[in-house]
């Protein structure tokens, strides 16, 4: 979509938007790790193969987990949402389901939370590679032999929910960018069995040339916010853990959160190329908000200064939502009101340009005596992952 016809498109929709979603003087746009996945549900491992996710079973009516998600959306009520961990399948068995049963439905008498706005591509989790990538002796192409980890395709995968519009024939996708072509990009090593690094490279040149960069994938997704376009920049590198002293995992994820960085950093950004071949990325001039689980903390990663790469990028503002919740939870951890995770760690970002004005940010946390307090208690009743959220100015 050309430049002129995109904003058409802009001002198009915006005059069919409700009238009630501008009432207010300000957006709120979060991020939740949902932990959704069919494998919540059933033990993929254990199966012989998989071809598809459950969905329909996942997502019938009386859901617990599910239902404890939805109520903490309805209670936060995020006028834009990045949903990680949500199954990629076909929108009316899953996606559509969420909507009409649960989000759609009084949870614990909440007011129902409508979204007419959807976005959803595929991803690399469970996509099957034709390497013995973990270098375990069996290439299985599932688990840590796909291209993301994951026992069947679309598993982790990531939905945006929108009041606003979204131009989805302007999005761009990073699903197939290649980890090689990433200048000065990390290589793992085999270590011996002293756990000392060999000279011997961790995946061949003929895995590399195969070997998307992105775990699920990467997106920039265009909308329109009062008068300006703000670009949703949505990720989920992979975990840097789960791996050896090869550290192959940790260094991909800083190559992850390195694409977001080189993508908003002029100058930096000549070898990206999105899965339509458009090279390039964000105008210097562009508004734009980075979500999701970026499965990094501050002066903790599987590299050093993995998301510092944003967290200190002249570009991004970080207001450091916080929770009373998470303070609670570990008063013996120095920031832990930052906390974003269950397991004591801030993962969960929603980092706006430095041109949008934050009027509030906060971490759904609540404690005792508040609403949504028994969502963190119980075991299984929402997520390990805490809703992060942030208000701008319209």
């Amino acid at each position: 979509m050309g430049f002129m016809r995109f904003h058409f498109f802009l001002i198009a929709t915006l005059f069919m938007v409700s009238s009630s979603v501008f009432a207010s003087d300000r957006i709120r746009i979060a991020t939740f790790n949902v932990s959704m996945d069919a494998s919540n549900y059933v033990d993929y491992e254990q199966l012989p193969t998989v071809t598809e996710s459950p969905i329909p079973g996942q997502l019938s009516a009386g859901n617990k987990q599910i239902a404890g998600i939805a109520e903490i959306l309805q209670q936060v009520r995020p006028d834009i949402v990045l949903l990680n961990e949500f199954d990629y399948v076909e929108r009316e068995r899953g996606v559509a389901v969420f909507l009409r049963d649960y989000l759609g439905q009084s949870q614990n008498g909440l007011e129902p939370l409508n979204y007419d706005h959807i976005y959803m591509a595929p991803v690399n989790t469970g996509v099957p590679s034709p390497f013995d990538l973990n270098r375990d002796g069996k290439a299985t192409g599932r688990g840590n032999d796909a291209w993301g980890f994951g026992w069947y395709p679309g598993q982790y995968g990531m939905v945006i929910l929108s009041k606003y519009p979204l131009a989805a024939d302007s999005a761009r996708t990073f699903q197939h960018f290649l980890w090689q072509d990433m200048p000065g990009h990390h290589v793992p090593m085999v270590p011996d069995a002293d756990g000392q690094l060999t000279e011997q490279t961790w995946y061949s040149p003929e895995v590399m040339a195969q070997f998307p960069l992105s775990s699920k994938s990467h997106w920039d997704v265009p909308v329109m916010i009062g008068e300006r376009v703000v670009h949703l920049l949505a990720a989920h590198p992979t975990p840097p853990s789960f791996d050896g002293p090869e550290n192959r995992n940790g260094m991909k994820n800083y190559d992850e959160i390195r694409l977001i960085r080189d993508y908003i950093t002029p100058g930096a950004d000549n070898y990206i190329y999105d899965d339509n071949g458009q090279r390039g990325g964000l105008g210097a001039d562009a508004s734009f908000v980075v979500l999701g689980d970026l499965n990094a903390g501050p002066g903790r990663g599987g590299v050093e200064g993995a998301i510092e790469q944003l967290l200190d990028h002249p570009r991004v503002n970080d207001v450091w939502p916080m929770s009373k919740g998470g303070k609670r939870h570990s008063p013996d951890v120095d920031g832990s009101e930052y906390h974003t995770a269950a397991w004591r760690n801030r993962v969960d970002y929603v980092l706006p340009s430095s041109d949008l004005i934050v009027k509030d940010a906060g971490v759904f946390w609540p404690i005792k005596g508040q609403q949504g307090y028994r969502l963190m208690a119980e075991r299984g009743a929402s997520s390990d992952h805490r809703l992060v959220w942030i208000d701008i100015a319209l």
